[in-house]
């Protein structure tokens, strides 16, 4: 019954039903991190306010916020879009895991959502009709519930990296929760929530930064652009330093989670101890790497340590590398990993034994021992199931190159960003002097400006970067080891899959522009100053 279900899905529907799925979240994505970056300084700026009751902070602050509000609409839109998806595109996966999955998405759409929608109404209408506490008040909760609406988000994501709080019931054939708790609050969630929430930070103080050299660059509102600056700088500092610590602690959660994720990142074909992390190498960006044959990638320039130190905390770690992962290994401390092979046995014993058992249940000359006999081989097995519907061993291993390059755009750029600004700091404060040969950062050619403006769109690379190794890198998986993307998708017709797929590339990239094209108006404007 379920492996008929699962194996009788058409090429052309998996591939369409995951472009569209990419589609979406790439970008709602490019909505959401401008979000939760400019709550932060919006919310900064009205405190200034709140404080100094200086009517310049409270038009900085107004400014600031149109140019959220503009931003927050476009992310409802395309966000409630993707949520529609699990149920048209992939209702094999809802099915299977929706009583855990909808868990933390009905949290976020009946506490976050709601909470954020009540406190942006006050934040945008209430300047004259709430006292200033209270007004200041509803802009950090406007943004915190956005960040709250992240963090629920997240968790499903993270479930699907690492599904844990949950056990296979044979007679309802679902998984379903039996912990909230270790869903909500798995070590893989709260790294992934932290690390997301900081990159996103960085995105809205690069925005800020990029507007505010604008407005030095056309030399008018020149308060406005320098103190504002100051403010996103020190955010995108802060922010650049804490991704890269919560990078770190991903990475380490990866490395124990989904070591075939971590293996394609760094394209570790043969692991073992005392393994260097990889700087550069020559990985052909459009073609999969011969890695039963290759020793490693060529070219390779490695930092001795460093990668068994970042997956282990030891720099004589174990990290297994891809083969390694394909062939099974013990290592040194003696843990047995199987073979892919074996795990893909294991997995069809499991899907045997719930045939079975599922037949000796509802058949009424049973005793119940052959139910149970295969209860027991099933229980045994279920760690495996997943594996049971793949095929060829080597569909475990994902698209390394995508994850490859993804992996070092976004710490390249990060370590970019964490320069950008210190130097931005140093300009506003005109420190040291003789690095800026005593001018003022109002009084720079116009090319420095268009640096910073440069940068806003290598933020959202940065990003998506990282995106595209969360997903690319647990390939083939939809949840890792419980179920493959082929046999999670709706059984529609690859056709209208397909022309829904570019129905929906025109209507974002028409919402895209008419953001750009309103955020644009609004910064040529400029603040408000009745």
């Amino acid at each position: 019954m379920l492996q008929n279900l699962f194996l009788n899905i058409d090429a052309g529907t998996i591939d369409w039903s995951r472009a569209q799925f990419a589609l979406t979240a790439i970008y709602h994505w490019l909505f959401v991190p401008l979000t939760l970056g400019l709550a932060v300084i919006m919310g900064i700026v009205e405190t200034y306010y709140y404080r100094t009751k200086d009517e310049f902070w409270k038009m900085a602050a107004q400014f600031w916020q149109k140019l959220f509000g503009v931003n927050f609409a476009m992310g409802v839109a395309t966000g409630i879009i993707l949520e529609f998806e699990f149920g048209t595109n992939w209702s094999n996966y809802s099915w299977f895991v929706g009583d855990i999955f909808g868990a933390p998405l009905a949290v976020e759409g009946i506490v976050a959502f709601f909470m954020e929608s009540t406190f942006v109404a006050v934040m945008y209408f209430g300047w004259k009709k709430v006292s200033p506490g209270f007004h200041l008040a509803s802009t950090w909760l406007t943004g915190l519930g956005a960040t709250i609406s992240a963090w629920w988000i997240l968790v499903a994501n993270a479930w699907m990296q690492y599904p844990v709080g949950c056990e296979f019931n044979p007679d309802t054939m679902r998984n379903e929760m039996v912990s909230f708790a270790d869903v909500a609050l798995s070590p893989f969630a709260v790294g992934k929530f932290c690390h997301t929430v900081t990159s996103a930070w960085i995105i809205g103080a690069v925005f800020c930064v990029g507007v505010c050299c604008w407005y030095l660059m056309k030399k008018r509102d020149t308060k406005l652009a320098i103190e504002s600056m100051k403010i996103g700088a020190w955010v995108g500092l802060v922010a650049a330093l804490l991704a890269g610590m919560t990078g770190h602690k991903s990475a380490q959660d990866v490395a124990a989670v989904q070591p075939m994720k971590l293996a394609a990142m760094e394209a570790l074909y043969n692991g073992g101890t005392d393994v260097g992390l990889t700087a550069v190498a020559w990985v052909n960006p459009f073609a999969q790497p011969d890695y039963a044959n290759e020793e490693s990638a060529p070219l390779k320039i490695e930092m001795p340590y460093a990668l068994s130190f970042m997956a282990t905390n030891d720099i004589h770690g174990y990290v297994p590398g891809v083969n390694d992962i394909l062939n099974g290994y013990t290592t040194p401390d003696g843990k047995v990993e199987p073979s892919i092979d074996e795990k893909i046995e294991r997995g069809k014993k499991a899907i045997a034994a719930l045939h079975a058992y599922r037949q000796a249940k509802f058949n009424s000359s049973d005793d119940g021992s052959t139910a149970a006999y295969q209860l027991g081989i099933l229980k045994e097995n279920m760690p495996y199931f997943g594996y049971g519907y793949i095929k060829d061993k080597n569909d475990i291993v994902p698209f390394i190159p995508v994850n490859f390059w993804s992996f070092r755009i976004m710490v390249g750029l990060g370590c970019l960003f964490i320069l950008f600004f210190a130097i931005v700091l140093a300009g506003v404060y005109e420190f040291p002097k003789a690095f800026w040969r005593n001018r003022s950062i109002a009084t720079l050619p116009a090319w420095h400006y268009w640096v910073a403006i440069a940068l806003i769109p290598l933020g959202y690379i940065a990003s998506e970067s990282g995106w595209l190794v969360a997903e690319f890198g647990r390939q083939p998986w939809t949840i890792q080891d419980m179920l493959p993307t082929w046999a999670a998708v709706s059984d529609l017709n690859a056709g209208s899959v397909a022309l829904t797929f570019f129905l929906f590339l025109v209507l974002f990239t028409l919402m895209l522009a008419v953001e750009i094209n309103i955020l644009l108006k609004q910064i040529k404007k400029g603040p408000d100053r009745e």
